[in-house]
């Protein structure tokens, strides 16, 4: 916890709807006051944020830091300082780890190691079922009772639907959302990338847009059965839009992520079998890429989510039938809202920055997401006009698998600011 003044920034905050010059005073970790009249008190650290846009700190609700068990690709410590870098102040870990995160035992590791190791906060996704088997419930009010804010099995849907009934009678009942990798196996069929032009041309195995497209719709069936919040995980076809914006307007706690890649990407990006490209759910089609983007704009997305997905280099550099599903998104996502989305005036200002901090804080009820006074002094600054190019090799990830090495973006984090401490 520290103080912290930032003089002559351009406050930004949908919570209140503010967008205004003027300085922000953080004390003792917490924010203290903002406005033009604000007088920094004595000896208290300055930023000079003339020119750069101040917000409530980013939050990714979809983060893969592969601690504990796959520290040869993150780390605890290299993911948070990659989020830091990015302009994320909290991230919320996904279960995915060895052991899975099914239990308070594991749950307390990765809250041990986070209070040791990490840059940013952390909060523990758990799992859904044991193992990640899809047939026996974790212990969802112990990991609870230690700290878990949500539940998911991650990469892999829960094909039993009266399982996942259960799962959202207890999340209800814990005030937890369900985070659901919306995936039905059997029509998935194994395939690699999207079904359509791109895996005919490559002939390689595709996965028709309709095994994304089925569980969202149990989903949705099962989340006004139950009353539960359900979170549909990084959202690609442009019919999973469409029904869960209809679900929203009949009242379902239906709400939804997009990524940066989704929106930014096309099937096209796996041309020359190119295996930073591969990513579950693939990438899609233009005119997905183009719901996605009304999407975001009017309201039915409640959160851009980077799904950051490590892999070591002897792991992507293998054949594409072989090489494993995921890219890195932490140090890449803001740069490419900023150029993609409100450069190229698809989505306002105020908008894109509720997405990356009000949007997530409300969906998963986390401390932030607000420049009000008394919330975390948590605070991302970044600069609209920043020429940045994307250097993989330079970030702090520990892994380097991203299609958008070389690309050149406007705009981009320039400090990122957790508790009142200055961590990028």
């Amino acid at each position: 916890m520290s103080s912290l003044f930032i003089r002559n920034g351009r406050l930004m905050d949908p919570a209140q709807n503010l967008d205004s010059p003027g300085h922000l005073l953080i004390e003792q970790g917490k924010i203290a006051a903002w406005g033009p009249d604000v007088v920094a008190p004595a000896d208290v650290t300055v930023f000079d944020a003339t020119g750069l846009v101040v917000a409530p700190g980013f939050i990714d609700l979809h983060v893969h830091l592969r601690e504990p068990g796959q520290t040869h690709k993150e780390t605890i410590a290299t993911g948070t300082a990659a989020a830091a870098a990015g302009g994320f102040t909290a991230v919320c870990c996904m279960p995915n780890t060895a052991p899975v995160n099914d239990s308070p035992l594991v749950t307390r590791f990765i809250l041990d190691r986070v209070k040791e190791s990490a840059s940013v906060r952390v909060y523990p996704i758990g799992a859904i079922t044991k193992g990640l088997q899809g047939e026996v419930l974790a212990e969802i009010g112990g990991m609870r009772e230690v700290g878990i804010v949500a539940i998911s099995d991650d990469g892999h849907s829960v094909s039993n639907a009266q399982v996942m009934r259960r799962a959202m009678e207890y999340a209800r009942d814990f005030n937890l959302p369900v985070t659901d990798h919306c995936e039905n196996k059997d029509l998935a069929a194994g395939g690699i990338m999207n079904e359509g032009l791109y895996s005919t041309l490559l002939g390689l195995r595709g996965m028709t847009r309709a095994a994304e497209e089925v569980d969202v719709a149990r989903d949705i069936v099962l989340s006004e059965l139950t009353g539960a919040h359900v979170h549909i995980a990084h959202l690609s076809t442009a019919g999973s839009v469409e029904m869960v914006r209809w679900a929203q307007s009949r009242g379902v706690r239906i709400t939804c992520e997009v990524t940066p890649h989704h929106f930014s990407l096309t099937e096209a990006a796996t041309d020359g079998f190119n295996t930073n490209a591969k990513m579950n759910p693939p990438l899609r089609t233009e005119r997905d890429v183009a719901a996605l983007l009304e999407a975001l704009a009017d309201g039915t997305v409640g959160a851009i989510a980077t799904d950051h997905a490590p892999h070591c280099g002897t792991e992507k550099d293998q054949d594409f039938e072989n090489a494993p599903f995921g890219i890195l998104g932490l140090e890449s996502a803001l740069s490419l809202a900023l150029d993609r989305l409100y450069h190229s005036r698809k989505v306002g200002l105020m908008r894109l920055v509720e997405l990356f901090s009000t949007g997530p804080a409300r969906l998963f009820n986390l401390p932030g997401g607000s420049l009000k006074v008394g919330e975390p002094g948590d605070v991302t600054i970044f600069d609209l006009e920043k020429p940045v190019t994307l250097k993989v090799s330079e970030w702090r990830s520990k892994s380097r698998n991203s299609p958008f090495e070389g690309w050149e973006l406007k705009g981009g984090p320039v400090a990122t600011v957790v508790g009142g401490v200055r961590v990028f």
